[in-house]
């Protein structure tokens, strides 16, 4: 029963963790020319390794992968993109700010799961407590860039002498 539930909610999570791997490449690739560009990079390609990092505790666990989840994250990402941002033809800034605070709850979500999982490494030989230490830092450490760039975006859409709405960086 106990590996039920832990199975469920590591496939949650993976669900999670796809949807996130899409959003994080996506604004990656939209900002690659903006002066943050590289960070928000390195934070996609970290989400990415995290994600396989997830599934690596998954297999050392002897819990699979349930493919429905993982193509219900990464269609709940696409289907992201449908969202009306108040202009027709391009991108807001609005669409950015949006982003930026769906991927950092997706992040402080991965926090959860790595604490979680602490509290079961405790009785669980083959989770390392190290790494799991190592990515709850890690993703600490997302979270706070992201905020930055979330509050740059927020400023930038909604300060009294912004522009029009123009597609913005990071």
């Amino acid at each position: 029963m106990l590996r039920d539930k832990l199975g469920i909610y590591l496939n949650d999570h993976l669900a999670g963790a796809t949807f996130g791997v899409g959003l994080a490449r996506r604004i990656a690739h939209q900002h690659r020319h903006s002066a943050r560009g590289t960070d928000v990079q390195r934070i996609a390609d970290e989400i990415a390794q995290d994600r396989h990092t997830l599934l690596d505790i998954m297999d050392a666990l002897g819990v699979p992968a349930r493919r429905y989840k993982v193509y219900a994250g990464s269609t709940a990402e696409r289907l992201g993109r449908l969202k009306p941002n108040g202009v027709l033809y391009r991108r807001s800034g609005l669409s950015t700010l949006i982003e930026l605070e769906t991927l950092r709850l997706g992040v402080e979500g991965k926090t959860l799961i790595w604490r979680t999982l602490l509290i079961v490494a405790a009785g669980e030989p083959r989770l390392d407590e190290a790494q799991l230490n190592h990515l709850l830092d890690r993703a600490r450490g997302q979270i706070d860039t992201l905020e930055t760039l979330r509050l740059t975006a927020a400023a930038r859409v909604f300060s009294s002498g912004a522009r029009r709405e123009t597609p913005d960086s990071p």
